[in-house]
């Protein structure tokens, strides 16, 4: 039997009456590389290039938090890297607004709606479908980040390693369909520029929206932080500081993402 082929992504195609202000001036697909990060870090050099959109068909060390890997095979994920110069959003706030933004592009599929696993997972049916990786670079004395995205969009359940076939998902999967990627592409690179606008005119607008998607608020949740573990209430989220725990041991603390992860 032989393989599907799926339409290759096509920079030209997913330019195409794309209606955005910042995102996607500049959009660049890549057949094959190491990582997008990584590409996107070399155009971090020349401010002309803030909102640039990286896209690659296939990664050779893609990377996610933590040192994990990305693992996905050729053209059956979007796999792409935004870059933002000069940005004026903390690290705590855009971390919220990607999330947002990759949610609510994927949107509902079949009869589930993606919601965030804090810090950087996006979710269908309690699964993970996509992952969020915010890396900050120091070019020109400028705020630079860059954050890659990864969203599995055509893997088959025995694609995924053993281990993470009971807790990975993909869109096809989920719809019992091929999602056409370029559409989707097109989705995200628009999700995100409207919501980086809301966030740099309101942080609460980004609250009130990752707040209604979270499948953690009013949860108990049990975190790692710098090795310890923490258990309590989810309550809420900080723009700047975080994560916001009813600690079980009694009181209120606040754990920022880039040294918090969620306990298996």
């Amino acid at each position: 039997m032989s393989l599907p082929v799926f339409e290759p992504l096509d920079p030209d195609k997913i330019k195409l009456n794309l209606n955005t202000k910042r995102i996607g001036r500049k959009i660049l697909v890549y057949n094959r590389t190491s990582s997008t990060n990584d590409i996107a870090r070399r155009y971090a050099r020349d401010k002309c290039n803030d909102g640039t959109a990286i896209f690659a068909e296939e990664q050779t060390a893609g990377r996610g938090r933590a040192g994990n890997k990305w693992l996905s095979k050729r053209s059956d994920s979007i796999i792409c890297s935004i870059l933002l110069i000069d940005n004026v959003l903390n690290a705590e706030l855009l971390s919220l607004t990607f999330a947002v933004a990759t949610a609510e592009a994927i949107g509902k599929q079949s009869k589930s709606r993606a919601k965030i696993k804090w810090p950087n997972d996006i979710m269908l049916s309690g699964k993970k479908v996509a992952g969020i990786l915010l890396e900050a670079t120091q070019d020109n004395n400028e705020n630079t980040y860059i954050i890659g995205i990864g969203l599995n969009c055509h893997q088959k359940k025995s694609d995924f390693p053993a281990e993470l076939q009971d807790t990975a998902t993909s869109i096809d999967i989920e719809n019992s369909s091929v999602v056409d990627r370029i559409a989707l592409a097109k989705r995200l690179l628009v999700s995100t520029d409207h919501w980086l606008e809301k966030a740099r005119q309101s942080k609460q607008k980004v609250i009130d929206r990752w707040s209604s998607l979270s499948i953690l608020l009013g949860h108990r949740v049990t975190l790692l932080y710098n090795g310890k573990k923490f258990a309590g209430n989810c309550t809420g989220i900080d723009p700047e500081k975080g994560l916001i725990l009813h600690l079980d041991s009694g009181g209120v603390r606040m754990f920022d993402a880039a040294h918090t992860s969620i306990a298996k």
